[in-house]
């Protein structure tokens, strides 16, 4: 499938031709409401089910399970060679898995776990705590994201920068191989540098990390919670300490650290690749609104890992239009909204690893249009 699922069928054997790019959203105010979008959604769709919900933790958590118990028992008994290779497949599928545990625990930061607060906290908590998130201080810095998405100056998470915010560096990057080295960066180290130093988050004018309660990102009623988010980071990180003092700390390489890294690679790349697009535009303050910001992400097809994630691959728009809805009535929703949306929504189904590295070369830096309004920008591909 191509970009946007428009694809031709090759004539007399003739080669197929390249897909025909997505167009650009209208950066114009939509024909309709947020309250109208929502009118031809099932109502059904916006309830949310404790036993649904929980439903698909325990099913993720069963195959986990079965996974960890397959690599602990049984590749350590494979010769070195196979050893070799067994490991990395271990590290994809689980992280795979535990990807999707993260999907539900960043769904109880939306309030779309189930209908009570407290039940959503503690869950979020505990599974995100596992995969070393700190569950309260990301709920609130996401909240934010989704409160100014498509704002250059207040969405929280990969801001577009503008041409004269590009370092100079970035010129010797601008090739093949720079490009994969950001790539391998980006998705090695860049979820622990957005959370410990805000890299690729928005400008604050002093220091900003999610484990610090008096971080700017937060407000003076949130602090609080930032420190159970820390409690929280610090037992994980007392209970591996106690898992490497007891089996070695290879065990806890090969059976935690390595699926872990995976999963912060998975949640990198979907955050990327759903917010940087060249069909996108992004606004300042004299031209952003709420409806236009949400409107301005795509959605993406990753196969059967679609699935495997909850749908916050191919339902992201959905997703940013009601964050409450839980993600098992997100498909139907989309196909619901798709007819109002028209051409104010986006869909690109070109290959996961073909649009990663395509976006890293095309999406550099954002700039005014002289066709367009004052305050409207669009990735440009040149520095």
């Amino acid at each position: 499938m191509g970009a946007g699922g428009r694809m031709s069928n090759p004539v007399n054997g003739e080669k197929k031709p390249d897909p025909k790019p997505l167009q650009r959203v209208p950066y114009q105010k939509p024909p309709f409401t947020v309250g109208e979008v929502k009118k031809v959604i099932p109502p059904h769709c916006f309830n949310r089910s404790v036993i649904r919900s929980f439903s698909y933790v325990v099913y993720d958590l069963t195959i986990a399970s079965i996974f960890y118990y397959l690599a602990n028992n049984y590749i350590p008994l494979f010769p070195s060679l196979l050893a070799y290779v067994a490991w990395p497949v271990y590290w994809m599928c689980q992280g795979c898995i535990l990807t999707g545990v993260w999907v539900i625990a960043h769904e109880c930061g939306h309030h779309a776990f189930s209908d009570y607060q407290w039940l959503d906290d503690t869950v979020g908590l505990t599974l995100h705590s596992f995969l070393l998130v700190p569950y309260f201080s990301w709920k609130y810095s996401h909240r934010r994201h989704h409160s100014n998405t498509g704002s250059i100056e207040h969405d929280e998470v990969f801001v577009p920068k503008l041409k004269s915010g590009i370092a100079s560096f970035a010129t010797y990057l601008n090739n093949p191989l720079g490009r994969i080295l950001t790539l391998l960066v980006t998705l090695t180290l860049g979820w622990p540098l957005y959370l410990t130093f805000n890299v690729s988050g928005r400008y604050y004018d002093r220091f900003a990390c999610h484990f610090d309660p008096n971080s700017p990102i937060y407000s003076k009623r949130e602090r609080a919670q930032i420190f159970i988010s820390d409690a929280g980071i610090l037992t994980m990180f007392y209970l591996l300490f106690r898992l490497a003092m007891a089996k070695g700390l290879t065990w806890v390489l090969t059976m935690y650290a390595g699926p872990l890294l995976v999963v912060n690679g998975f949640l990198v790349l979907i955050t990327f690749l759903q917010h940087t697009h060249s069909s996108l535009p992004h606004y300042d303050s004299t031209e952003w609104d709420w409806l236009r910001g949400a409107l301005a992400t795509i959605d993406r097809d990753y196969g059967i890992l679609n699935k495997v994630f909850h749908n916050i691959t191919d339902t992201h728009v959905t997703h940013h239009l009601f964050s409450t809805m839980p993600h098992y009535h997100a498909m139907e929703a989309t196909k619901a909204i798709k007819p109002i949306l028209g051409d104010y929504y986006q869909f690109d189904g070109t290959s996961i690893f073909k649009a990663m590295y395509r976006e890293t070369k095309e999406c550099i830096y954002v700039d005014k249009d002289e066709e367009v309004k004052e305050g409207v920008y669009w990735y440009r591909n040149k520095i």
